[in-house]
């Protein structure tokens, strides 16, 4: 039983680091709910469920490497594959269709490296700035969106 309670609280030192790990995981959760829930008011097809899981599951691995007491070299570079892994999910949401000549999916795309960035923050203990950067998702995806509307340019001509 002793393994299986080590194994259980590796890298959790005591009650206290236990709670800053769910203030982060549930603080990513929300986060990722609220970016996800207004691109599921928006019909898209990248939605709650899918930014909840980039929020946490980025936060995830920054926290697992803080457990792990990794230096900053080596979480920098887990980051960085971070960024990297989240760009071809991003890749995926793009669709270019050829008879329309347009392309869908950048906006989808944009906001789940964005939730990804932020669960990043969050699991480094930004938790001020990762909100500060989801008011600012919010508002860039509902009010550009208002603002496009009331001000959108004439179609150009498909020469």
């Amino acid at each position: 039983m002793d393994i299986f309670w080590s194994e259980l609280s590796a890298g959790i030192p005591d009650s206290r680091h236990l709670l800053v790990i769910g203030i982060r995981l549930a603080a990513s959760a929300v986060i990722g709910a609220a970016i996800g829930f207004e691109r599921e008011l928006a019909g898209k097809a990248a939605g709650l469920r899918t930014h909840i899981l980039v929020t946490t599951g980025t936060t995830v691995f920054v926290l697992g490497c803080l457990g792990a007491n990794m230096g900053s070299d080596a979480l920098s570079r887990v980051i960085q594959g971070i960024a990297t892994g989240i760009g071809f999910v991003g890749a995926g949401t793009i669709l270019k269709r050829e008879r329309e000549r347009n392309i869908q999916g950048i906006t989808t795309s944009a906001g789940i490296w964005m939730a990804a960035a932020i669960g990043v923050t969050v699991g480094l203990g930004g938790l001020g700035l990762a909100l500060m950067a989801t008011v600012l998702t919010l508002v860039v995806l509902r009010t550009i969106v208002w603002w496009e509307s009331r001000n959108a340019r004439p179609a150009r001509s498909k020469d």
